[in-house]
């Protein structure tokens, strides 16, 4: 009997232990614990990493937070990565980093100060660091872009480095959207071969929150729409020939699950296309919350059908699963 009661409990910790071990090899939604939004995901090496704005007050964002993975599951957090106290002209709402690697440095761009007007001091900054975890520090001692341009606020920067070497912000609030070509060592721009330094792409229904990737030799823009304190906020996307479009509306293919979350949106893809994987890391709010700030960094995976159009986004609670890095 005591033979049978002990088998009894052997059998139920060993399917204890695999549902825990069948857990465990998904990421779960959201992939780490606290209040992040507006994630910027990509693949350095053999990790993915996350950089996140923390959300909360615009006067308590006065710095970034990074996490690493090997495998989508375990994420390790690296604390304060970049905070004011490094940037001499940023005080506050630090908001959805950016960052590339280029001749073995990082480089972290930012929106800071959440100006109104160009009497204001603030916009889009650059940081730098020899490691990914930082600690980053101020590259230009002054904002890269510090003005108001064709209506776009300088916030939500995307770096943007294309098949033929060229890197190109593409940034903006307020419903416009500026792309502009940087310079080699990210000092300043290059203007178009029309004169033009910051080109206006600026797509049907565009809020914030611009992404973009190359996919068989075309370009996908992504945004975002709705209000980012509402239910609504939503990801819409387009597809062109060039970096500067024209970007023609598709539509939207990620937005609130009425069971799991709302506001899903102000998202980031980590591409891997050697290993047909794509993944879409983007916040949302849950379902228990109502403040404005209350917004968890996810991540699921994004498909394309055979014409290359990207499929509706299905967001989870399980998330997606351990995956390593092959190549």
């Amino acid at each position: 009997m005591k033979r049978m009661i002990a088998l009894l409990l052997l059998a139920g910790c060993s399917q204890l232990s695999i549902a825990q071990e069948k857990k465990a090899k998904y990421s779960g939604n959201p992939v780490f614990p606290g209040w992040y939004a507006d994630p910027e995901g990509v693949v350095f090496g053999k990790d993915y990493w996350i950089y996140p704005t923390f959300s909360a007050a615009y006067d308590q964002q006065v710095f970034f937070d990074a996490f690493s993975s090997p495998d989508l599951v375990t994420w390790i957090k690296h604390p304060d990565i970049l905070d004011t106290a490094a940037v001499k002209w940023a005080k506050r709402a630090l908001w959805a980093p950016s960052i590339v690697e280029k001749d073995q440095h990082y480089y972290l761009f930012f929106g800071a100060n959440d100006i109104q007007n160009n009497q204001e001091t603030g916009g889009i900054g650059v940081a730098v660091a020899n490691n990914p975890a930082g600690p980053f520090k101020d590259y230009l001692g002054q904002p890269l872009v510090s003005q108001i341009i064709n209506k776009a606020q300088p916030i939500d920067q995307y770096v943007f480095h294309d098949s033929d070497g060229k890197y190109y912000l593409i940034y903006g609030g307020w419903g416009h959207c500026n792309i502009a070509q940087l310079k080699d060592d990210f000092t300043g721009f290059i203007p178009f071969e029309d004169g033009i330094t910051f080109r206006e792409i600026t797509p049907e229904k565009y809020v914030e929150g611009p992404t973009m990737f190359k996919k068989d030799g075309k370009y996908y823009f992504m945004w975002s729409e709705g209000g980012w304190t509402g239910p609504d906020y939503s990801v819409a996307y387009a597809i062109a020939d060039s970096p500067m479009g024209p970007f023609k509306r598709i539509g939207k293919i990620l937005e609130q699950a009425p069971a799991i979350a709302t506001g899903a949106g102000h998202h980031s893809v980590i591409a891997l296309p050697a290993e047909n994987r794509w993944y879409i890391v983007y916040h949302r709010r849950p379902l228990t919350e109502k403040a404005a700030n209350s917004r968890e960094t996810c991540i699921d995976r994004m498909y394309f059908d055979k014409n290359g159009l990207i499929q509706p986004i299905k967001i989870t609670k399980a998330g997606v699963p351990a995956a390593l890095i092959r190549k």
